[in-house]
């Protein structure tokens, strides 16, 4: 492996990573675990006085809902972007899930976007607005909007986007149509 801009790592000449990370996503996951940790102490060590149902409904409340930001945020604390040969690749979170691969083939273009925020696009997370296409927002900053021949765009946030959209674009050339026919 060799050393790429801002830290990216390149395991071989085919193949470009890139990442974006939102440290404050780990705050969030922190609100989760407390959460999931109130439902449980309500479990184990409660005396209320207004019976069953209430405490049952609080306790699985919690967890619900502990469980739900917990596992919500961790899945967008980072993105990795590859791009190898014929493939582009995106994973979010610690076990890559959700991922998409889209195959390059499947890529009409893609642009430098200066300014991605989670506001335009609804909040952080995997993201999809009628207007706008679908996008992977984990922070704010530089992304890359793909343009792809069904006539969707898939946006994701990736620190030094300039880079991985001169590699798409120069893997992009032997796969446009030839305009002759």
């Amino acid at each position: 492996m060799r050393d790429h801009p801002r830290g990216a790592r390149v395991p071989h000449p085919g193949v470009w990573t890139g990442r974006a990370t939102n440290r404050m996503q780990w705050l969030l996951a922190l609100i989760g675990a407390a959460c999931l940790a109130l439902g449980i102490v309500l479990a184990v060590d409660s005396a209320w006085s207004s019976g069953t149902a209430p405490l049952v409904m609080a306790v699985v409340g919690c967890i619900a809902a502990g469980l739900l930001v917990l596992f919500g945020t961790l899945a967008f604390v980072h993105v990795a972007l590859r791009v190898d040969e014929d493939h582009l690749e995106v994973r979010c979170g610690h076990i890559g899930l959700p991922r998409r691969r889209i195959p390059l083939s499947h890529v009409a273009g893609a642009e430098f976007v200066p300014h991605v925020t989670p506001r335009h696009w609804g909040g952080w997370g995997y993201r999809w607005r009628p207007e706008k296409g679908t996008a992977v927002v984990v922070r704010r900053g530089e992304g890359i909007a793909l343009s792809l021949w069904d006539g969707h765009t898939f946006t994701i946030t990736v620190d030094d986007a300039e880079a991985a959209v001169t590699v798409i674009r120069d893997r992009l050339r032997p796969n446009r149509p030839d305009p002759a026919g």
